[in-house]
């Protein structure tokens, strides 16, 4: 089963050697902008980015497009409610209390490659950047929420446990699917309240299995001493460098302009 969120892809690139930070801070950005984009120039400049980003990464794009398929249901939902429940616009199809729309058409594809674009996005942040370095950008973002009594160290670091073993359970699951396959188990046929049913044999281990691989993490920890950010020093301190710099400037700059876009030009 595919899934790119949370795997890291070692090589070398220039996005790999970025600042965590910079990655962090330049996704978040990217999905600012894609969300205020609303004419197809937005889009166009979306994509034109995310390619450029996909060359320099050095990852495989096979790799981010089987990522995709975890997606697909999500994205057929949000089309078909779009469809089905957007009346504004001209009427191209009316059947009982079907109402399609070519603005609900166009709401639907929009919402389609805004999905589709922030599942790449955020894949390309994940792939290129270690849990190790993605904890300590995590981490460094909220150090300034720290007076105001927010963990930012117990945040980061369950956030990056749990963007790690999000490929580690699907993995499981697909494992325990094709066990109960190999005794008989049915998944597919019946009705729908069957097919609910047959995911207990399913559920059941898997959540067994999540707890007992957190109750391993829990110990390696603390057989290691971990007492979260009290007093603790690292060996190498991030920085900011001329290319994290340019990176911030880029995804600032697409936030721009899709700002003045849809709200000056109207595109």
């Amino acid at each position: 089963m595919n899934v790119t969120i949370g795997q890291y892809y070692p090589v070398d690139s220039p996005i790999h050697r970025l600042d965590s930070r910079a990655k962090i801070m330049a996704t978040m950005l990217y999905i600012i902008g894609l969300f205020i984009a609303k004419g197809i120039f937005g889009y166009i400049l979306a994509v034109a980015i995310l390619a450029m980003a996909i060359m320099l990464s050095n990852v495989p794009f096979r790799l981010m497009l089987g990522g995709l398929k975890g997606i697909i249901i999500i994205v057929i939902f949000t089309v078909v409610l779009n469809l089905l429940f957007t009346r504004q616009g001209e009427t191209i199809l009316s059947i009982s209390f079907i109402k399609i729309t070519d603005y609900g058409i166009t709401l639907s594809l929009k919402m389609a490659v805004r999905l589709i674009l922030l599942i790449v996005a955020s894949s390309i942040m994940t792939l290129t950047t270690s849990p190790i370095e993605l904890t300590v950008g995590m981490e460094y973002l909220l150090k300034p929420f720290k007076r105001i009594g927010v963990p930012s160290h117990e945040i980061s670091m369950m956030m990056s446990i749990a963007l790690r073993f999000i490929p580690t359970l699907i993995e499981e699951l697909d494992k325990i699917k094709k066990a109960q396959m190999a005794r008989g188990a049915d998944f597919e046929g019946g009705k729908l309240t069957e097919r609910a049913k047959s995911l207990l044999p399913l559920l059941v281990p898997l959540f067994v299995s999540a707890f007992r691989r957190a109750e391993e993490l829990a110990t390696a920890m603390e057989a290691r001493c971990y007492r979260g950010d009290i007093n603790r020093t690292r060996m190498n301190e991030p920085v900011f460098r001329r290319n994290d710099y340019i990176t911030f400037v880029i995804f600032g700059s697409f936030v721009i302009i899709t700002l003045m876009l849809r709200f000056i030009w109207g595109l």
